[in-house]
């Protein structure tokens, strides 16, 4: 079910999944309802929204939601008129069930998201949900951390498991323009015609809207961002600038900046408990190629053991933890502590 209007980009918001992070996974439904509606309004392609690590994510480990994530799926669809209601699902994390139980309450496209090594696992998840008609794409997450040529052979799986869009993912927002552009070229020259190609980017190292633009000169087609930047570590770009920048450059989006800017002045920034920026806490995410959703772990963890968050982000980069380690961050910090 491919949903490219071949005539502009595809935009995808993420302020309801990856801006989860930013808020400990407790946004209101009430919240849910207008920011959809916001977004169905400004003219989004898609909205995605779950947990922030995906459907059943809500855990001791990944922490709990102030909602389920049928709830807020539910709030979303009933909110908008012509927006894809869309959900990541994490294999492992998230069941083959979840997606069955999502598509009944409104979801309509969904991103199997996999660590980049590790597309084989998608397999299942993928066949499930082209059978019950989702859009169905794939995140190949942390991205930076192979080259684009085995990039290319996990897309290329994903791609035969019936992925129809795979997209390069820089969660660590560790990447660089031209990193970008070799991944996503990559992609776009190895893979079919037919199956599209994404581009999900994070500010740790405010190269947000700069990389979406690589990864769109370079053959993607679906970009995301979100409102006021709305996500994990320094947030992903801001949806308000990247449209504004887009539009600036003759790129069709079908989206309105200016409604666009407004909910995220007049909604999603008081939301905001920690601001969403480039401090040195998420701008060390970026340096060190660490997860984006491990910032408040960190920060956590810094507070409970007396060490600076940003030495624990450094140890996390060190030893190449990826995201589904969460525990790991307190034991990192209590071998910090012991040395």
């Amino acid at each position: 079910m491919s949903v490219t209007n071949p005539d502009r980009l595809y935009i995808q918001d993420v302020s309801m999944r990856d801006g989860m992070h930013a808020l400990r996974h407790q946004m209101s439904l009430d919240t849910v309802r207008t920011v959809a509606a916001a977004l169905d309004d400004a003219g989004v392609d898609a909205l995605e929204v779950t947990h922030g690590d995906g459907l059943s994510g809500s855990s001791f480990n990944y922490g709990f939601g102030s909602n389920s994530d049928l709830d807020w799926i539910a709030a979303a669809a009933d909110a908008v008129q012509t927006a894809r209601v869309t959900v990541l699902l994490v294999p492992g994390i998230g069941l083959a069930n979840d997606l069955v139980d999502a598509y009944g309450v409104g979801a309509r496209s969904v991103r199997i998201a996999t660590h980049c090594t590790e597309a084989d696992v998608s397999r299942q998840h993928i066949g499930v949900a082209r059978d019950l008609g989702y859009d169905t794409a794939c995140f190949l997450m942390m991205s930076h951390m192979i080259s684009p040529e085995l990039l290319l052979e996990q897309a290329r799986l994903m791609e035969s498991y019936g992925a129809e869009c795979v997209y390069v993912v820089d969660s660590a927002g560790a990447m660089l323009p031209e990193d970008v552009a070799a991944r996503v070229g990559a992609l776009r020259e190895g893979l079919r015609p037919e199956t599209e190609v994404g581009i999900h980017t994070h500010e740790n190292l405010h190269h947000g809207i700069a990389n979406a633009i690589a990864g769109v000169r370079a053959g993607a087609v679906r970009v995301d961002g979100s409102l006021a930047g709305l996500g994990a570590g320094a947030g992903n770009a801001p949806i308000e600038a990247m449209i504004a920048v887009f539009d600036r450059m003759g790129l069709k989006t079908g989206c309105d900046f200016v409604k666009l800017a407004a909910v995220a002045d007049d909604v999603v920034r008081p939301l905001m408990d920690r601001p969403v920026r480039v401090d040195r806490e998420s701008l060390m995410l970026g340096y060190a190629g660490v997860y984006s959703s491990f910032l408040r772990h960190a920060e956590k963890a810094a507070a409970d053991h007396r060490i600076p968050a940003s030495d624990i982000l450094v140890e996390l980069g060190k030893r190449k933890m990826v995201g589904g380690q969460e525990d790991m961050i307190v034991d990192v910090a209590l071998d910090l502590v012991k040395g």
